[in-house]
């Protein structure tokens, strides 16, 4: 069996204990979770474009796929991300090999607002996640970061919205993690569906 296939088809054992499914969802959505743990390994061409391409295919309003993503892999690259991204989060994420900010466009092609870019922003986001949890790496999506300042610093037009950092790479070793963070690094729950689901209209 491929590693692909085992993580499609098992619970890791790190989740085992820590997620439940309600309903015979596919392990890969709970094998899917957002460490702070990472290891300094690189992330080939092959496994990043590949991540890339996945988000790039996820469905948006009148195809217009409004998302784009700006990529640091490169330590020089790095460092600029870390000029905005909040001092708590880089206790973490400084070891991360690969950051990306996701943005969207707010307009059509003809100049309109594009009320859905947002949604369709967080599909790619989403597929970007599980193809990454597919290959054996980790994403953690962050919100801790200044945006004026990462707009700036990368050029990014303000018909762009800016939606968040996500850190990508291999699991590394939580002892490495501040201990404070160390404690919050397992997979977290859900809270029941019967919460968030409402037929025919909300109570």
């Amino acid at each position: 069996m491929s590693d692909v296939q085992a993580i499609v088809n098992e619970i890791t054992a790190e989740v085992q204990g820590q997620r439940n499914s309600e309903y015979p969802v596919s392990p890969l959505f709970l094998n899917r979770w957002s460490t702070r743990a990472f290891s300094n390994r690189e992330v080939s061409d092959q496994d990043l474009y590949t991540v890339l391409d996945a988000a790039h295919w996820a469905p948006s309003a009148s195809n217009s796929q409004p998302w784009r993503f700006i990529v640091a892999r490169t330590e020089e690259q790095r460092s600029v991300f870390h000029q905005f991204i909040h001092e708590l989060n880089l206790a973490w994420v400084s070891s991360a090999p690969v950051l990306i900010v996701v943005a969207s466009d707010k307009l059509k092609g003809n100049g309109e607002p594009n009320v859905a870019h947002a949604f369709d922003a967080g599909a790619a986001w989403a597929s970007m996640a599980i193809q990454a949890t597919m290959l054996g790496l980790f994403t953690h999506a962050m919100g801790g970061f200044d945006r004026n300042k990462s707009r700036q610093m990368l050029n990014i037009p303000d018909n762009f919205e800016i939606h968040a950092v996500i850190a990508l790479g291999y699991k590394g070793d939580k002892s490495a993690l501040p201990e404070a963070i160390r404690q919050r690094e397992v997979p977290n729950s859900r809270r029941p569906l019967n919460e968030l689901v409402y037929e025919g209209k909300m109570e």
